[in-house]
């Protein structure tokens, strides 16, 4: 004869494992209660619990490295900007300004709008180094989980060979 044993009115035989319990469905919101809080564990749980914003700085930076790798860029910047990059160069600040030099973004939400003014070498079809330019720059913005909405790129410059001196 098996032991039954009184456990909150469920009666079980002694060493017998309990049938699995189904999982419930959370409750739902209803008007009265609000929707349960997300646990840890939950899929997109630590979405819910914060925003993060990408600045524009980390965009520019992005998209300068990614312009500065296209054969035929010579440099990035406007006249004025080139200008006192140069002269911030001779007093032994060489790297302030480097950073974003030539390239502007707005970013909104998670999408980006993105200015380039570079500088072409001499030999290199404008056409072909604009379209490197920007499919690089968006490919590199997109892979840190942005979307490019548009590039624009105006050459500013072109970088001519230097003159042998006699």
């Amino acid at each position: 004869m098996t032991e039954v044993e009184q456990n909150d009115g469920d009666a079980t035989a002694a060493g017998a494992v309990p049938a699995p319990v189904a999982p419930q469905p959370a409750p739902a919101a209803t008007p009265d209660a609000p929707a349960p809080a997300a646990t840890p564990d939950a899929p997109g749980a630590a979405a819910s619990r914060g925003a993060t914003e990408v600045s524009e700085e980390v965009v520019q930076k992005i998209a300068v490295a990614a312009a500065r790798a296209v054969p035929g860029v010579a440099d990035l910047g406007g006249d004025v900007a080139r200008f006192f990059n140069d002269v911030l160069d001779r007093v032994g600040l060489d790297s302030v300004g480097d950073a974003t030099r030539g390239v502007s973004a707005k970013v909104t939400g998670t999408s980006a709008v993105i200015d380039v003014v570079l500088v072409i070498e001499a030999g290199h079809v404008v056409g072909d180094v604009t379209e490197a330019v920007r499919t690089r720059v968006i490919e590199a913005v997109e892979g840190y989980g942005l979307a490019v909405t548009e590039v624009n790129v105006k050459v500013d410059d072109l970088q001519t060979p230097a003159a042998p001196t006699a």
